[in-house]
């Protein structure tokens, strides 16, 4: 597993090397999903990476949201 240190990090892999495009749309849905600790895929996501991970993530998807204005 790659660990992410940055926003710029992070940023460069979903949009550059997982070829996502940062979207309202798909930022508003992660952030959604990530926020509901009960959702399958969030269960998953923090016992593979941990709820601290989770935090940044979210930390970082709300920064990219920001970017939209």
């Amino acid at each position: 597993m790659i660990e992410l240190e940055s926003y710029d990090d992070w940023k460069h892999c979903i949009t550059v090397t997982c070829g996502i495009p940062l979207t309202p749309d798909y930022i508003h849905a992660r952030l959604r999903e990530l926020a509901d600790t009960k959702a399958h895929h969030t269960e998953r996501f923090i016992a593979v990476w941990g709820e601290a991970h989770r935090r940044k993530i979210i930390g970082w998807f709300e920064q990219a949201q920001a970017e939209f204005g």
